[in-house]
């Protein structure tokens, strides 16, 4: 009853804010822009994402005017100017886009379908990559700025291997592990890069650079050979990319308005002071806010009397670490097992949220830690669906995490398995031994000496940790194996480190759908047989923690259990001209 009379107020409180706005917004309806400007940059998140509990947030930068702030927002303004029979188009501008290659496909379907209801879309940068590039293909017409560039020249992976360059500093990396297809020891250990780290790359590089052939080929209309041809000879000018067919026109920020709405002929006769005016009024393209602001019966947001259904979200990004895993500015993200386990439990707790997302972008890490957190997976997932997400990396430990949702679901080119567990650590004898320090082990136990970086393992000590490695990566198998509905055996043929794409993956029964975020979530709540058509998503549990390069290492140099793929992480980034260590 309390909440009637609260959600009552406060929309009379909207309606008459709506009616004292309304004479402006009929006054400003005459100028009211044709063409809408959108900024793409950075990652942006599929949704608004609320927090709980709420915190109260000061200071930090708020972003830029005409900056997308989540593919659900971005969605639903375009479904608003495609009504608009004023509108004929918007321009979207990209600037250091940093998405994977599901957010790109969702932002090409939600560009086509705009272009479906009959509207124009033009793409234009400064500079863009391949990435960028098969977003900008969706549309109308691409453009780049005169001084601008476009890095189409495929995708490559450097492969590095230390082993050689580290016994040159007097250190030895030992370790033992399980699956001829983990390769991340051999980072460590190895002087050449493997031929089956070789193949697991082509193999993704391959599934990578064929999406990037048909985009292009699909959007510039050209064939698959001439498209493989121009990828070969780029990187490209503005003025070079114009030549080749790849870029419509060079056009700078400040003509994009008279590119998009020509003048029209009344318009050029009128006096040298009103079309300066007016040149004046039209230098720069407006963001959606005016527009909205200059539509006379603009739509309005009631507070509902009745709350939307909650959907819960859990982010698990980043290598695993034991305890809460520690801040800092830079290096590689983390994800503490503590911290994860309690974001799960309070997502199971919460009544309002009658489902859970697990958004897993993560390579592995501590065997132990990985565990602990499926563990809490399936506690919730007894009382509520649990669906896994991946769109990027889901591997080793991150797999096991995901298992214990209730399915697990893949966008086409994420980065699923690497089924296996290897221990280790480094040995600096030879280092110290030229430093001129002298060390000796007095132990009691036979294998008191196993996490000394003193010295290799006895032989003693490197069968009781073979037999650790093996009883681990058995009772892997045995998650996979009961959560996939399998025997050990044919989870252990494609297990041992083996990696797949999501397609890959599916075929392989390690995942159950593909799918875009949307559809994982929208499936979630049709589960727990709820309203799907609007929705709130809160996320529980603070954002992933960062960890130094040399910490990472340094966690690694005693003896522990990893289910952990450095080459997935790597993967999941693939960049034009960049490259990957794994």
């Amino acid at each position: 009853m309390v909440r009637i009379v609260f959600v009552a107020l406060a929309n009379l409180l909207i309606l008459v804010r709506y009616l004292l706005g309304l004479p402006f917004r009929l006054l400003a309806s005459r100028h009211r822009p044709t063409h809408v400007r959108f900024r793409l940059a950075g990652d942006p998140p599929y949704r608004e994402r609320r927090r709980a509990p709420l915190r109260l947030r000061l200071g930090g930068s708020s972003l830029e005017p005409a900056t997308v702030s989540s593919l659900e927002s971005f969605q639903e303004a375009l479904g608003l100017l495609a009504k608009d029979p004023r509108v004929k188009g918007i321009l979207l501008e990209l600037e250091g886009l940093e998405i994977g290659s599901a957010k790109k496909d969702a932002l090409v379907k939600l560009l086509t379908d705009f272009r479906a209801a009959g509207k124009r879309v033009v793409a234009w940068a400064v500079s863009t990559d391949s990435v960028g590039y098969q977003v900008m293909c969706a549309a109308d017409e691409v453009l780049l700025a005169p001084a601008g560039r476009l890095e189409l020249v495929g995708y490559a992976a450097e492969a590095t291997a230390l082993g050689e360059g580290l016994a040159r500093v007097g250190i030895q990396a030992h370790f033992v592990r399980r699956g001829a297809y983990k390769t991340a020891p051999e980072l460590f250990t190895h002087s050449h890069v493997s031929d089956i780290q070789r193949q697991t790359l082509e193999a993704f590089l391959d599934e990578r650079y064929a999406e990037l052939v048909e985009a292009i080929s699909r959007g510039r209309k050209r064939s698959p050979e001439e498209v493989r041809a121009l990828i070969d000879a780029g990187p490209y000018s503005a003025q070079r990319a114009v030549s080749a067919g790849l870029v419509d026109a060079m056009c700078s920020e400040a003509d994009l308005p008279a590119r998009l709405e020509p003048p029209r002929p009344e318009e050029k006769a009128k006096a040298p002071a009103e079309s300066e005016a007016e040149a004046e009024a039209e230098e720069s393209l407006e963001p959606m806010d005016t527009w909205l602001a200059a539509l006379p019966w603009a739509p309005v947001k009631w507070r509902p009397v009745r709350r939307k259904p909650r959907l819960g979200l859990v982010v698990l990004s980043g290598m695993i670490v034991p305890g809460k895993g520690s801040g800092g500015p830079v290096g590689p993200t983390t994800a503490g097992a503590d911290a994860l386990v309690k974001a799960v439990r309070a997502a199971g707790r919460d009544k309002r949220a009658k489902a859970l997302v697990l958004y897993i972008n993560s390579p592995g890490g501590s065997a132990l830690a990985s565990e602990l957190i499926l563990e809490a997976v399936q506690r919730v997932a007894r009382k509520k669906p649990v669906i896994a997400y991946v769109d990027q990396v889901c591997a080793s430990g991150g797999y096991m995490a995901a298992l214990g949702a209730k399915e697990i679901w893949t966008a086409p080119h994420a980065i699923i398995g690497s089924i296996g567990v290897f221990a280790g650590k480094f040995e600096a004898s030879g280092l110290l031994e030229r430093l001129g320090v002298r060390r000796t082990i007095i132990a009691r136990g036979e294998n008191a000496g196993i996490f000394s970086v003193s010295r290799g393992f006895t032989p003693h000590e490197r069968e009781s940790l073979e037999a650790e490695v093996e009883e681990t990566y058995q009772a892997f198998l045995g998650h996979v194996a009961k959560a996939r509905g399998r025997t050990k055996e044919e989870i252990h043929e494609r297990a041992e480190g083996r990696v797949y794409s999501g397609t890959r993956a599916m075929t392989a029964g390690l995942v159950d759908r593909l799918g875009g975020f949307e559809d994982a979530c929208r499936h979630a709540l049709n589960l727990a047989k709820v309203p799907t058509e609007k929705f709130e998503l809160m996320t529980y549990g603070g954002g992933a923690r960062r960890r130094s390069l040399l910490q990472l290492l340094l966690s690694m140099s005693s003896t522990h259990l990893y289910a952990l793929c450095p080459t997935c992480w790597g993967l999941a980034g693939f960049k034009a001209g960049e490259h990957f260590d794994g």
